[in-house]
């Protein structure tokens, strides 16, 4: 998993043009009715009407630089990204000094991967004397982002020439302490930024989950729980919050199976069965007797469509009914079986399943149509045709799909007599 530090260094360019994008369009009204209504449209980010507008405007005026930079900015809204940068291209060619359109353009190379250029680009709008400050800190910024992995120290003389010219902002703190722990010999400085951003940003999940991992490294585990649990405790509701802050504490403590349990969770709850199936394999292999564990590693895998390899979780636990905490436990476990075994065409398994969960549990309709399908699939034509209308019955039109099934097959089983 990429460190905290990576992540940030390759997500910037969206945060920053999100806050670069809160006040681009200050010029001066535009002469036109087109132009103003144009304007209009890029600030109620209504890039397809805006783009519809510019379009004919900027052919019309191919040498106006800010017609040319409102354009690429509808075109960069729009993921039209070799226009978008033709367009910001043409405008600094139109007029050097116009910053905009170089951070404009830094930013887009940054998110098409193309790292080099975007540091030539943002680097050129911070020489624009005539730009604004807020502008070219914002480039500084930007360089900062860029640098933070590969150039560290880079990325710590840009950060510090950006806070020459605007106030330091949170993010600029989570930088500051993320570049010190990448630093060696300068962990009690990454410490004190961590705690001083989080003393004016308790909610931040980056800074509680840094902060925790840089204690557990330092083998402070009793300092950094009451962080985790602070963390996990606002992050109730906010399943990215929480996922992000326990990758972080995982990747910190990748062995600790009550971590690697509650990722796993987060990740269930998000519905990212493809991360947590391998967390919850490895706990599997540790305690293969865990019956919570192995139904929540089947569930994944039933959502992943890899049925044979949910039977083969389920089946042999079902086969020790001592294990379960509850009868009803081995009953849903035991319903669990006999769907995937009708998954896999296991007629067979799918009815000893159903008669192991009939020993503790009532039939339900779901059971109903398995059964019946499971019979059918046999020749069992009397017991087939007996539980497709059982089924039919305690159905009674809650479960249409499966209904007309049922009646399709009552019919062709009375005709293949």
């Amino acid at each position: 998993m990429k460190t905290l530090l990576l992540a940030l260094a390759l997500s910037f360019p969206a945060a920053l043009a999100q806050d670069f994008n809160t006040d681009v369009h200050t010029q001066p009204a535009p002469q036109t009715s087109q132009r103003t209504q144009a304007n209009a449209a890029l600030e109620a980010h209504d890039f397809e009407r805006a783009l519809k507008l510019l379009t004919p405007l900027a052919a019309a005026s191919p040498k106006d630089a800010r017609l040319l930079y409102d354009l690429g900015s509808a075109q960069d809204a729009l993921d039209q990204t070799s226009a978008a940068e033709q367009s910001y291209r043409t405008a600094i060619a139109d007029e050097s000094t116009f910053a905009e359109p170089q951070v404009a353009l830094g930013l887009l190379l940054a998110r098409a991967g193309r790292f080099d250029d975007a540091r030539a680009t943002f680097l050129a709008a911070t020489k624009l004397s005539a730009s604004d400050a807020a502008l070219r800190a914002r480039a500084w910024r930007a360089l900062a982002r860029l640098d933070a992995k590969s150039h560290p120290a880079d990325s710590s003389a840009e950060l510090l020439e950006a806070l020459k010219l605007s106030p330091e902002t949170p993010d600029d703190t989570l930088l500051t302490a993320q570049l010190a722990q990448a630093t060696p010999g300068n962990s009690a400085d990454a410490e004190a930024a961590y705690r001083h951003l989080l003393a004016t940003r308790p909610d931040d999940p980056a800074a509680s989950a840094a902060l925790a991992h840089l204690l557990l490294a330092q083998k402070r585990p009793t300092e950094a729980e009451p962080i985790l649990v602070a963390a996990l405790d606002r992050a109730q509701g906010k399943t990215p919050e929480a996922v992000a802050l326990m990758e972080q504490l995982h990747q910190a403590q990748p062995q600790d199976a009550n971590v690697t349990r509650l990722l796993a969770d987060l990740y269930l709850d998000a519905g990212a069965d493809a991360k947590a199936e391998p967390l919850l394999t490895r706990l599997a292999a540790q305690d293969p007797k865990n019956t919570d564990l192995a139904e929540d590693r089947a569930r994944a895998l039933i959502h992943l469509k890899r049925f044979p390899e949910a039977q083969s979780v389920l089946a042999p636990l079902v086969a020790q009914p001592a294990l379960f905490p509850t009868s009803a436990d081995l009953g849903q476990m035991a319903g669990e079986l006999a769907f995937v075994c009708t998954q896999n065409n296991d007629p067979f398994g799918a009815l000893h399943a159903i008669n192991v969960r009939a020993t503790v549990l009532p039939t339900s309709v779901s059971i109903l149509f398995l059964t019946a399908i499971s019979q059918d699939k046999l020749h069992h034509t009397k017991l087939a045709q007996q539980a497709y209308r059982e089924f039919l019955a305690a159905s009674n039109g809650s479960n249409p799909d499966e209904e007309f099934e049922a009646q399709h097959r009552l019919v062709a089983l009375e005709h293949s007599k």
